[in-house]
């Protein structure tokens, strides 16, 4: 008998069949001798329309009430499945994150766990209780409710996974694994049997939607044995681990598109030491995430500073500059929002040259534009214009692996 960690994102809840369905797999899981604690999110769109309903009230409401009406719709699906379970005759309780013992810190919308009590889940637990726990929330030093920003019950579960040593943690979605590029948008996109935590983290930070990379992040530093599977197949998913075996040609694991990126640039910055970081010290001391960033060489002792970020962070970002414009020193700042981030991910392109020029290759060929390119050991992300992104993946995409052959 060992204890497995499921996660049911929202459309595997989405309504009463898809309920009873999660039921019926937290069941029969149940049934095969192993403990089962259960993470669902909230139902659907639920938290959109949540959101869309404090907008009626108060547009500008604080993040605190923010996180005290959201937490309730996963408040909603937990104890519906709950329901469901009882109906069928098992032992099951639900309980809200605070109850299962999530402490967090203080950053309302986004908060960070820092520790689970687990005294409540392992009592339920060695009563042989079914246990349904809210997701993508927790409670902070103040007894507040918290939640941990979108994607957050894949960290709920993987931390559960860690802190109870879980034999294995199942993400359940919507797709039947993890594939070399979103499946419903690109012809030809192939399921992975297995794929390290590096590439997964790396993907998921590059717009693939399938695990949060905060997940990842944890199941990587505490070894998680991590499962991607449908809810709704019943078809073996996708490992992910710290080492794959490698059987195929490709050196690319995965193709990502990011959308939500707006590019900025600081025109005509002064061509001085000490520039760089008041622009981007500033950022960070208003919590802006920075990502590609290009310096070229201006005109007149001039240079030109271009960085992305999220597409929320936009004005924001333009506003914080014109308002140090004297303290920076430049002409002007450029934002634009109509770009989109594509990156392509694999452990095998570090020992590998040429990987970068044949996606380089794909974009040409499809007459495809290029207006930043980043690198690292196992990742080149460009960005394009955001009417291409669609073209630009399926390019690369094709590139790779109508040349290669299936990954896995």
């Amino acid at each position: 008998m060992g204890l497995i960690v499921q996660k049911f994102g929202g459309s595997s809840v989405a309504d009463a069949d898809k309920i009873r369905n999660v039921a019926r797999i937290i069941t029969e899981t149940y049934r095969r001798g192993h403990n089962v604690v259960a993470v669902l999110s909230a139902q659907g769109d639920t938290t959109d329309d949540l959101i869309a309903k404090a907008k009626e009230i108060n547009p500008k409401a604080s993040r605190r009430e923010m996180d005290m009406l959201l937490s309730t719709g996963e408040q909603i699906s937990c104890s519906l499945c709950a329901m469901a379970i009882e109906a069928m005759g098992y032992p099951v309780v639900s309980l809200t994150g605070w109850q299962a013992g999530f402490k967090t810190d203080s950053s309302y919308s986004s908060a960070r766990i820092k520790t689970v009590q687990t005294e409540r889940l392992i009592t339920e637990l060695d009563k042989r209780c079914i246990v349904i726990v809210t997701g993508f929330q927790g409670i902070n030093k103040y007894d507040d409710i918290t939640t941990l920003g979108r994607g957050g019950s894949d960290t709920s579960a993987v931390a559960l996974a860690a802190i109870l040593h879980a034999d294995l943690c199942q993400i359940y979605t919507d797709v039947d694994g993890i594939y070399t590029a979103d499946p419903r948008s690109v012809t030809g996109a192939r399921k992975l049997e297995e794929i390290t935590y590096d590439e997964m983290l790396e993907l998921a930070s590059l717009g693939a939607q399938v695990l949060h990379n905060r997940s990842v992040e944890m199941a990587k530093r505490y070894n998680v044995n991590l499962e991607v599977l449908s809810s709704f197949t019943g078809k073996p998913g996708t490992k992910v681990k710290e080492v794959v075996k490698v059987v195929e040609k490709s050196h690319v694991s995965g193709v990502a598109k990011d959308k939500n990126v707006a590019r900025v640039a600081v025109v005509g910055v002064a061509d001085e030491p000490g520039i760089a970081f008041k622009i981007f010290s500033l950022l960070a001391k208003h919590s802006i995430n920075v990502d590609l960033i290009l310096q070229s060489i201006g005109r007149n002792n001039t240079k030109d500073i271009s960085f992305t970020i999220s597409r929320k962070d936009m004005e924001a970002t333009k506003a914080l500059l014109e308002e140090r414009k004297d303290y920076i020193h430049f002409e002007r700042v450029d934002v634009s929002d109509d770009i989109a981030k594509v990156s392509i991910v694999g452990a095998g392109m570090i020992n590998n040259p040429g990987v970068a020029a044949q996606m380089f290759e794909a974009l040409y060929s499809a007459n495809i534009n290029i207006h930043m390119i980043s690198t690292s050991e196992i990742k080149v992300s460009v960005l394009v214009d955001d009417d291409d992104a669609n073209r630009a993946v399926q390019a690369i995409h094709d590139k790779f692996y109508s040349e290669f052959g299936n990954r896995g």
